[in-house]
């Protein structure tokens, strides 16, 4: 069984999606919450999105959506949330608040941007919910080449660490593998 929020962060095409789906088998109710948004033209990203869905079970719930506070506050909805993936929420973050041009970023994105970043922390924490997040792990790569770049880098590995901090249960996907970070109760 999963536990109430569980952080699962993983690499590109690491599994951490595939391990989160099944942390959730044994639940014919799910809600899952797909932050990516739709991509016109885009046959590639149509295709993954497929492919995840056909992973899924046919009675789980599918909400596009990036209100991710809403979620979680909710307490009318019993059932176990999936959310795939924080760091497709925090591209779409950095979409709304102009925030990938540098300067807008030191014009106030950065600030409306952390602001978001708070919320959610905040949503995650105090949530009722039983609720696994899938987010990327970038803090292990090579440095991105622009300021736009090393600003999602930085920006979601802070994001991370808070609902890391927040999470009862922390796991990194390598390779399909599964390695605990923060086991149950610490």
């Amino acid at each position: 069984m999963a536990l109430p929020r569980t952080l699962i962060l993983g690499g590109a095409r690491s599994g951490k999606s595939t391990r989160a789906e099944q942390l959730l088998v044994p639940y014919e109710d799910v809600l899952y919450v797909a932050t990516s948004g739709t991509r016109d033209g885009d046959q590639d990203w149509a295709r993954r999105v497929e492919l995840h869905r056909e992973r899924r079970p046919v009675t789980w719930r599918t909400a596009e959506t990036c209100d991710l506070e809403a979620v979680l506050a909710d307490r009318t909805d019993p059932a176990p949330v999936l959310i795939d993936c924080l760091a497709l929420w925090l591209t779409a973050v950095l979409d709304e608040c102009g925030a990938w041009d540098d300067s807008a970023w030191y014009e106030g994105a950065e600030t409306a941007v952390q602001q978001r970043c708070d919320a959610l922390a905040a949503a995650w924490r105090v949530t009722g919910r039983q609720v696994i997040a899938v987010s990327n792990e970038v803090g292990m790569g090579v440095v991105p080449a622009t300021a736009a770049g090393r600003r999602f880098r930085d920006t979601l590995g802070r994001l991370n660490m808070a609902v890391a901090d927040a999470s009862e249960q922390v796991l990194l996907v390598v390779a399909g593998q599964v390695l605990t970070v923060k086991p149950t109760g610490v």
